[in-house]
């Protein structure tokens, strides 16, 4: 599951779903209509040509996807296994995709969750990105958690103290675990500095931990080299512009300090305590908290 808007840092929510629907065969199961949970004039509707040159209208929505049967008619997909997706989960997965609704989100949830236990959906899966002060040109960090004691206990996973405003997927996580669906988040930090560029390095991240966590395998496509084009890109970016190669510098130091194996957790804390205050020598001000939670979307002050 997961929503254009407040969770999507670099669109690699969603892009990680659209990636899994491009490979599953996948028929619509229910959708909301927009016209009950959606501002026009914040999130307008878009208007395209379709596929015999008519002019469309593409309302912003959500859409439950679930696995065709033998007696509909899904999308064609190529005939190549190696662009399907594998596994003893592969028929069991369900994509949720839509938009962060303006409004009646507890009746949004509602809805939704009334579809989820229709289609008899045993457990969700919340897909999320979030703005972060971390290098481009290392792993994407991705943090997993649940608010599931069973889940937590099988899967290894924390669950997160975070306090503070939440999104749509805080809300669906709440509103699931009370109707006993177990929930699951899996988080990607993109760097805030490319922040209005879709990131298909952490699209990459999300899709290597869903695969590890649903015992599936997932075929990747164009994304590795698209990952790779978009860190060449950052890169020339960064060549042509000292401070922000400056910057980049100071974050790879302090990531790498936090992974180097001697590294203790007095040292990590006064790593970042050095990195707050070159922030704040240089006048950008610190960006401190309690870190993202499990539904909660973490964005620096600058």
């Amino acid at each position: 599951m997961a929503f254009e808007g407040w969770n999507d840092a670099g669109e690699a929510a969603t892009g990680a779903v659209r990636a899994l629907k491009d490979v599953l065969d996948m028929v619509p199961l229910a959708e909301i209509d927009p016209e009950l949970y959606y501002d026009f004039q914040f999130t307008r509707p878009v208007t395209k040509f379709d596929e015999d040159g008519r002019r469309v209208l593409e309302w912003p929505g959500a859409v439950l996807y679930g696995p065709a049967r033998p007696d509909e008619q899904p999308r064609p997909l190529a005939e190549d296994a190696q662009l399907r997706v594998s596994g003893a989960n592969s028929g069991n997965i369900y994509l949720l995709l839509g938009t962060e609704p303006s409004r009646a989100w507890k009746a949004f949830s509602a809805e939704l969750l009334d579809a989820a236990l229709a289609a008899d959906i045993e457990t969700i899966v919340f897909l999320g990105a979030m703005l972060a002060d971390v290098p481009h040109t290392r792993p994407i960090s991705v943090y997993v958690s649940s608010d599931n004691p069973a889940l937590r206990r099988e899967l290894d996973v924390e669950r997160s103290s975070y306090e503070g405003p939440t999104g749509i997927l805080g809300v669906l996580g709440q509103a699931a675990e009370e109707v006993g669906i177990p929930t699951l988040s899996i988080w990607a930090s993109v760097p805030h500095y490319v922040h209005n560029a879709p990131s298909p390095k952490a699209v990459l991240a999300i899709i290597d931990k869903l695969e590890e966590l649903i015992d599936v395998t997932i075929p990747r496509g164009d994304l590795v080299e698209e990952a790779a084009e978009w860190e060449r890109g950052i890169d020339a970016l960064a060549g042509e512009d000292e401070d922000m190669a400056a910057y980049i510098e100071q974050l790879e130091q302090a990531r790498d300090t936090v992974d180097s194996p001697e590294a203790s957790g007095e040292a990590i804390a006064q790593e970042f305590e050095r990195y707050l205050r070159r922030r704040t020598d240089r006048g950008d001000g610190g960006t401190a908290g309690g870190g993202p939670g499990p539904n909660e979307p973490w964005r620096p002050n600058n």
